[in-house]
């Protein structure tokens, strides 16, 4: 005989665990408040912290709301307050709703967020693909999916460094075991492979194929951990053409990068294969790549670029700010192929050449002169119409540079050669 009152007494133990879990969430955020000491100046993101964490309070006080939205709350707005005792609270909030709520798709996404903030990779990935699981058609946010994607990247790539390390000695192993480990995270590996790459480049020189790899894959990290791998967004009959689609179509031809003051006509540029050009140029003149930095508060409102050119490189800093200056100011047909996100900041971009002294005030014409002298595929580089000072020179510190790294320099035709 089935006992009536079994039904109610299971429905208050789970009442009970519920309330034990809320209560045990509510105890980690006050103690979260606890440790954060003085007052500090009112700071908005903290603020909407302390009233998410208000909310949760009374809403377990309360007889008959339903507290888990307001347990989320507290565990997005920890996040969005950043630093590592506030992920540690999200993680702790997230932990709780998954186990309130085991197929609640808020849940996971959360918990897999905490976890990503606190750079715990792996695990981090498998809450994100739990989320995708109870995700309708497994389609999740576009926004989470490309963080799987990049958090793969990420591990695919230390698992690749891993087997470059080797194991010689202590210290190598040691790295080696780390990259290696699920719980590797990026703010302690990333110094530990940058050291390693400065030691085996003084000892087997840049040109070793080992070092180049280990380089390569130390530039991939460092920009997987700064931004997401976004596809690029650029417009509908354009060719993007990344870092190993430029060095193809440069190797074994001769580049003259031209002063933008200068028109180059004549005899002069016919003896190169590629001339470059760069910002704004008289129409009509010979272009076979066109560099271009907009400037100004509003970059991406300047004139379109109808000038013809084989390849168009556009520089800046900023991805998203990049993708709208493309979108609007690029002319489908004008060019042939346009470098890619890759390509959009070489100068401080780690995974090229990683040299930030340069700022973001850089000229144009030293920043694609830089690009094209580190892909070293060009047999002849020159430069051509740029004048010792005054309109048209470059920087003082872009001048020393080519002076130090120049070969040959001929005033009377304007020519400084860098091979």
């Amino acid at each position: 005989m089935t006992n009536p009152l079994a039904g109610l007494f299971k429905a208050r133990q789970r009442d009970a665990a519920r309330s034990a879990l809320y209560a045990g969430s509510v105890h980690r955020c006050g103690a979260y408040l606890a440790e954060q000491g003085a007052p500090a100046p009112l700071i908005p993101r903290q603020t909407r912290l302390t009233q998410a964490i208000g909310t949760l309070t009374a809403a377990v006080d309360g007889p008959a709301a339903d507290p888990f939205d307001a347990l989320l709350g507290v565990g997005e707005r920890a996040l969005e307050t950043g630093g590592d005792a506030s992920a540690e609270l999200a993680l702790s909030v997230a932990g709780t709703a998954t186990r309130l709520r085991q197929r609640s798709r808020a849940a996971w996404r959360l918990h897999g967020a905490a976890l990503d903030g606190l750079g715990r990779d792996a695990e981090a990935l498998e809450s994100y693909e739990r989320y995708l699981t109870l995700v309708p058609d497994g389609e999740g946010a576009p926004g989470t999916v490309r963080r799987i994607d990049t958090l793969r990247q990420r591990r695919a790539v230390l698992a690749e460094l891993a087997d470059l390390v080797g194991d010689e000695t202590e210290e190598t192993a040691a790295l080696r075991a780390a990259l290696s480990s699920p719980a590797a995270a990026p703010s302690a590996l990333t110094p530990q492979v940058a050291d390693l790459v400065r030691r085996r480049t003084v000892r087997d020189g840049a040109g070793d194929p080992a070092v180049r790899r280990l380089a390569e894959l130390y530039g991939t990290y460092r920009r997987l951990v700064e931004r997401d791998a976004v596809p690029d967004a650029l417009p509908d009959a354009v060719t993007p053409v990344g870092v190993a689609g430029l060095r193809a179509l440069l190797d074994g031809k001769s580049v003259g990068v031209v002063a933008s003051t200068d028109a180059g006509a004549g005899a002069v540029l016919d003896g190169y294969d590629v001339v470059v050009r760069c910002d704004g140029f008289r129409g009509g003149a010979r272009t076979d790549l066109h560099a271009v930095t907009p400037r100004g508060a509003t970059p991406w409102d300047g004139p379109p670029w109808t000038a013809p050119t084989g390849i168009r490189l556009v520089f800046d800093e900023a991805a998203p700010r990049w993708r709208r200056i493309v979108r609007q100011r690029l002319v489908p047909g004008a060019q042939e192929h346009i470098g890619d996100v890759s390509l959009r900041r070489p100068l401080t971009d780690p995974a090229l050449l990683g040299e930030p002294a340069w700022g973001e005030e850089a000229s144009t014409a030293f920043t694609v002169l830089r690009l094209l002298d580190f892909l070293d595929v060009t047999p002849r580089l020159d430069l051509i119409g740029f004048p010792a000072s005054g309109a048209g020179a470059l920087r003082p510190a872009e001048a020393a540079w080519v002076a130090d790294h120049s070969t040959q320099r001929d005033d009377s035709t304007m020519r400084t050669a860098l091979r």
